[in-house]
């Protein structure tokens, strides 16, 4: 059992950390993003020090690992918990003030700055949330739950490790990267000197998700070709790329196959950036579907409208680049069921009942199974994310701790 007289650590912590900027950039070139983010993770791996875990450090590309050594007799596979200390770069991080609603009572929540409302109407899970403390920010910056708030609930559970040595537990491996918002989470990760055989992120929303599948996902470059002379003598010779370009994406399905039109597990291609001149025009697109082969009947499909467009601009010239991506996670985690059917099982103990659904998107967990190491995404109680709008409760920050203690027991007590 849970310890009731435990006094979290989580919020404090998360208070802590969000007043950190660690905003990654999507531009960059360097690894990680930004250096800032080094700052948050140095003190993180100190902090970790002077709770005991001596290995505790910061590596050169910016990820924190530390070990919590087992305490059991037991052979326990090592897992780990991971979490991301970079906020999205869509919305600032610097200068976060946030706001402790205390014991909401239903409705709306008006921040303090910008006009901004967090409304029930748009947030299902308010309804859940009576007599709990919401925070927020003023409405000035994101709040960077995501997933600062991860960060301090595995900060926490390993807090509560050392000052129950009595609750048993195999080797817990402490990961926190940079540069998830980004897409490049995963890009330097040593998983040999993390020397973990399962993990979690700790990265999710709603109370009991246990994220196990993802989408399926290529970038696709499509690049057209034309010629170019002055416009002043163009007649019969100049073929203009743009209006290639521009031929292709309006021949796009309207009704079917794009973000706006599709949902659960609908898969869809979407064009994100267009960009060039009268010789040449690169129009790029993401690919996503949950079935990994439906990647390629969707790319056929963009082909072939391509194919069409350079058809009505004879002369013109086409590039069709597939780039992978990432793959449904569900793929490797079916070959290692127990990993989640352990964080099924810890929340059951915990009188939570286990959500799971599709992603719409991916995790660095997408990346890591593939990588060797099976990696479902556990529940935060972060919400909103990626806007002033962010907001996490009091009370799921501290039931994700008690998930956290709870899973490592139950490696345990089935090894």
């Amino acid at each position: 059992m849970f310890d009731e007289k435990y006094k979290f650590t989580c919020v404090d912590r998360f208070l802590k950390y969000v007043k950190y900027d660690t905003q990654s950039d999507e531009d960059s070139t360097t690894f990680p993003s930004t250096e800032k983010q080094k700052i948050l993770s140095k003190d993180l791996a100190e902090e970790l020090k002077k709770m005991g875990l001596d290995d505790a450090h910061l590596d050169e590309w910016g990820y924190v690992m530390a070990t919590l050594p087992s305490n059991t007799s037991k052979k326990v596979d090592p897992i780990s918990f991971i979490a991301h200390v970079d906020t999205s770069p869509a919305v600032t991080g610097k200068d976060v003030n946030p706001v402790i609603n205390k014991n909401y009572q239903g409705g709306d929540i008006k921040l303090k700055t910008g006009g901004w409302v967090i409304k029930e109407s748009e947030n299902p899970d308010l309804k859940n949330m009576k007599g709990f403390d919401i925070i927020t920010t003023d409405g000035s910056t994101l709040l960077g739950a995501d997933n600062k708030a991860g960060v301090a609930e595995i900060m926490d559970a390993v807090n509560y490790f050392l000052s129950h040595p009595e609750v048993k537990h195999g080797p817990i491996k402490i990961c926190f990267t940079p540069d998830e918002e980004v897409g490049r989470g995963t890009e330097k990760i040593d998983l040999n000197k993390l020397d973990a055989k399962y993990a979690y992120t700790v990265d999710g929303s709603s109370r009991g998700e246990v994220e196990i599948e993802t989408f399926s996902a290529d970038a696709v470059n499509v690049t057209f070709t034309g010629k170019n002379i002055h416009p002043g003598y163009a007649k019969g010779i100049m073929i203009n790329s743009l209006k290639v370009a521009a031929a292709f994406v309006d021949s796009l399905p309207k009704d079917k196959l794009s973000p706006e039109t599709t949902e659960k597990r609908e898969g869809y291609f979407h064009p994100t950036t267009m960009s060039g001149n009268e010789e040449k025009t690169v129009v790029k697109f993401i690919i996503r579907d949950f079935e990994t082969p439906k990647l390629k009947e969707l790319e056929d499909i963009l082909k072939d409208l391509a194919e069409k467009a350079v058809a009505k601009f004879p002369g013109s010239k086409l590039d069709f680049e597939v780039i992978e991506q990432y793959r449904n996670m569900r793929e490797i985690l079916d070959k290692h069921p127990q990993v989640y059917e352990y964080a099924f099982e810890a929340m059951k103990n915990l009188d939570i009942e286990p959500i799971t659904h599709p992603i719409r998107g991916g995790t660095d967990g997408s990346r890591l199974s593939f990588m060797g190491l099976p990696t479902p995404n556990i529940f935060a109680g972060e919400h909103s994310f990626h806007s002033q709008l962010e907001w996490v409760a009091v009370q799921d920050m501290e039931m994700a701790v008690k998930v956290i203690v709870e899973i490592a027991k139950v490696w345990e007590e089935k090894a």
